[in-house]
C-alpha cells in the first residue's frame, strides 16, 4: 500500500546498523509485537501511535507505558490516558503511571552530559 518500508524504514535501519546499533526491520506489526513480548527486542519503534498502542494495551493495559524517543528530554507516560470517566471515584489503577515514573527514573540514572552539552543515555550493562 506504500513504499515506506523500502524508501524510509529499511534505509534508516541500515544507517542505524552502520552506526553499531543492533536494529532490525522493517518487521510486520502482526509479528513484531509477539517477538517483543517474547523478549527478542528492547524497543519497538512504530510509525503511528495506534500501531503500537493497540498491541501493547492488548497485552498489558494497566501496566503499559510509552517512552518517546529522540527528544532532548526524558518523556514517559501512562498508556491509559486521563480516565476522566472514572476520575475521583477511587477505582483507577496506578500501575501504568508508577511504571512510567520508575522507567523515567531508571533512564535519568543513566544520563551522561556529553561534552557538547547534549544528554545521552549510557547503554544498559
Amino acid at each position: 500500500m506504500g513504499r515506506e518500508e523500502l524508501d524510509i524504514i529499511g534505509p534508516a535501519v541500515a544507517t542505524a546498523r552502520a552506526q553499531g546499533i543492533d536494529a532490525r526491520g522493517p518487521i510486520p506489526a502482526d509479528s513484531v509485537f509477539f517477538q517483543a513480548i517474547r523478549g527478542d527486542y528492547d524497543v519497538v519503534v512504530c510509525q503511528y501511535h495506534d500501531q503500537g498502542h493497540i498491541a501493547v494495551k492488548t497485552h498489558g493495559f494497566e501496566q503499559s507505558i510509552t517512552i518517546t524517543l529522540g527528544l532532548p528530554i526524558i518523556r514517559t507516560s501512562a498508556d491509559h490516558g486521563t480516565a476522566f470517566d472514572i476520575a475521583g471515584r477511587g477505582i483507577a489503577h496506578p500501575d501504568s503511571m508508577v511504571a512510567a515514573i520508575l522507567e523515567a527514573a531508571a533512564m535519568a540514572a543513566r544520563l551522561d552530559l556529553a561534552p557538547e552539552g547534549l544528554r545521552a543515555l549510557r547503554p544498559l550493562s
